[in-house]
This record gives C-alpha cells, sequence and structure tokens, in this order.
C-alpha cells in the first residue's frame, strides 16, 4: 500500500499570536518543525477576513517551506488575487462565510460548476495545483471532475463528529465510496477537517487516499509536548494504519 502523507495546517499558531496582534507565536517557526518532524506539505487558509493566517505570512511560507504551501482560500475577488500572485504550488478551494468559527462543510463545487471551473483554469495557467474541498458525496465528485481539478479533499467532519460507532461508521463508508469514486475518475484523493489522534486512524487506512491534512488537533497538542513530537505522533498513527 502506498504511504499516506501529512499536511500540516499552521492556521491556529497564527490565532494565538493575532490574540495579541504580536509577533509570536510564528507559524512559519511552527512549519519548519512540522517538516523535520516529516510533514510532506504546509497548509494555510487566508481568510478574506484575515483572522488568524496574514499575508506577511504567506508570503514567509512560501519563501522558507522547503516542502510546499497549500493554500486553502475562499473564491473571492481579493485572496484569488493575492493567490495567483504568490503562485503556492497548490490552492484548495473552500467555502468561507464570515460568521463561521472554522469551515462548516464542502464547496457546492455542482452548483457553483461555471465559477469553479474559471477559477481552476486562472490557476492552472499559472502551473497551480488546484484542489477542492467538498463533502463525501458522489454528485459532488462527478462535479469536481467536469472543473478541471486535478485533486480533491474529502470533508471528513461528518465523520469527526458522529455520535456513536454505527454514525461514525456510516460517514466513514461516505469517505471510502467518493474516495473510490474518485479514484476511477483519475482525482487524487485527499482529506480532513476534524481529524485527531484518536479518529485519524479508520480514515488513513482509507487506501485510495494520499494525504491528509490537519490542523487543529496537531496545534492542541503541540502546546504540551511541542511541534516536532505532535507532528510524529499523529504521521506515526497514520503511518500505522496504513501498514494493517
Amino acid at each position: 500500500m502506498t504511504p499516506i502523507r501529512l499536511g500540516v495546517n499552521v492556521d491556529h499558531v497564527a490565532t494565538v499570536r493575532q490574540a495579541r496582534r504580536g509577533e509570536r507565536p510564528d507559524p512559519v517557526d511552527a512549519a519548519l518543525a512540522s517538516e523535520k518532524a516529516g510533514a510532506a506539505a504546509i497548509v494555510c487558509h487566508l481568510r478574506e477576513d484575515r483572522r488568524h493566517i496574514q499575508d506577511r505570512d504567506l508570503a514567509a511560507l512560501l519563501r522558507r517551506c522547503r516542502t510546499y504551501v497549500n493554500l486553502e482560500m475562499g473564491l473571492s475577488a481579493d485572496i484569488l488575487g493575492v493567490a495567483l500572485a504568490s503562485r503556492p504550488r497548490q490552492v484548495t478551494l473552500v467555502p468561507e462565510r464570515r460568521q463561521e468559527l472554522t469551515t462548516e462543510g464542502g464547496l457546492d463545487v455542482r452548483g457553483r460548476l461555471e465559477t469553479v471551473r474559471r477559477a481552476a483554469a486562472r490557476f492552472q495557467a499559472k502551473d497551480i495545483d488546484v484542489s477542492l474541498f467538498i463533502d463525501p458525496d458522489l454528485r459532488q465528485v462527478s462535479a469536481a471532475r467536469r472543473t478541471g481539478a486535478t485533486i480533491i479533499e474529502l470533508h471528513t467532519g461528518a465523520y469527526a463528529n458522529a455520535k456513536g460507532r454505527k454514525e461514525r461508521t456510516w460517514e466513514l463508508g461516505k469517505i471510502v465510496a467518493a474516495a473510490r469514486a474518485a479514484r476511477r475518475d483519475g482525482l487524487v484523493v485527499a482529506a480532513g477537517h476534524g481529524l485527531d489522534y484518536e479518529n485519524v486512524k479508520p480514515v488513513a487506512a482509507v487506501p485510495e487516499i494520499e494525504e491528509l491534512n490537519i490542523g487543529h488537533s496537531i496545534v492542541s497538542r503541540a502546546l504540551l509536548v511541542g511541534f516536532e513530537k505532535a507532528v510524529r505522533e499523529m504521521k506515526g498513527l497514520m503511518d500505522a494504519a496504513r501498514r494493517s
């Protein structure tokens, strides 16, 4: 079975910093420690309201990261302009609402097919890979393929928030079905949202999923044990699930 990659989201390092509008902690430091511990990519979300990651953070991450930066972003003209100018290796298009605490669901690609298709084409013209953050819904997988994007990230929030074994098994089944359909369509499959040290292994064991993107639980663990150890622990759980 192919190895699974870990993308570490450093947004919430910036959240702590922005509580005081200071200089520390620096998400770049967390990114470099994550790479040292085995992260394959660094993820950040430049939100329209700039509640955590700032434009200067994106520029510094792009300059200093040795792996690559996966920029999560909404489809506002402002953020599109920043992303096209900064040219990360990958962008992940996500839904965004000012009122939400965090991303609450997948992008409705079916309902915004032409908008997403046009955005994907603009990025691909600059050799930027495009991923779409979608719910594990076969209709959304089919729509994602029609946009020309080459990557999807399955939203695992419903699985992570499921109450009881039966509900969680049901939600995991939807992830498995969507991942299989996406691979049949030739898409690269990633997954993320709400994954932590207790629930990650069943998702990591899905052979069609090539990457997990995880942020909040790693940052939370890092407050107690440090970033390198927190990332190594998560990567160890993922690798163990892959081998089982």
